[in-house]
């Protein structure tokens, strides 16, 4: 390969990951073509983008970026995962997708999250963290529960003295 090429390639992935901070690095080797395209259909309707990469490429386009550690030390073959709805989203996917008996060869081997390098290990314990709607969830839980506990304490003291007050009325006729 030329290296005008190579600059070319370099250059796409530059645009293509322009804006992102944190991805996930995965295997797909050994995916037959019917895999791949399912793969890739299932990544998509999550708006997760997947893009194979050379080493050498992504290591150039990202030079400088916060994307760099995951391509440090990198060996083999290997395809960059982004965006989605939110990184815990895409951990969350990318395991699924290893454990996954349709998906046999795909592996998550690692990835960047915060300028810190994960290896396969670090990307499964994350994918037990909640993500955004699970995280705003407990928080409006948490925000609301005062509030709900407040008005129970409330009304449990106010409807003892209205049934007090109803029977108390109730033997004067």
């Amino acid at each position: 390969m030329s290296k005008y090429v190579k600059d070319l390639i370099s250059q796409e992935l530059v645009n293509r990951l322009d804006g992102t901070e944190e991805c996930v690095i995965a295997n797909v080797i050994g995916l037959d073509a019917n895999s791949t395209s399912a793969l890739r259909k299932r990544l998509r309707d999550k708006d997760i983008r997947v893009a194979v990469v050379k080493n050498s490429l992504a290591r150039r386009a990202t030079e400088g970026t916060p994307l760099a550690p995951a391509f440090e030390g990198l060996t083999g073959p290997a395809a960059v995962l982004w965006g989605g709805e939110d990184f815990i989203t895409l951990i969350k996917e990318a395991v699924e997708l290893d454990k996954s008996e349709e998906f046999e060869e795909f592996e998550a081997r690692g990835g960047v999250m915060d300028g810190e390098t994960l290896d396969s290990a670090r990307v499964k314990e994350i994918s037990k963290w909640p993500n955004r709607v699970e995280q705003l969830s407990i928080l409006s839980g948490q925000l609301l529960s005062p509030g709900a506990q407040l008005s129970a304490q409330m009304l449990g003291p106010g409807s003892q003295l209205c049934g007090q007050i109803k029977s108390k009325g109730e033997g004067d006729e």
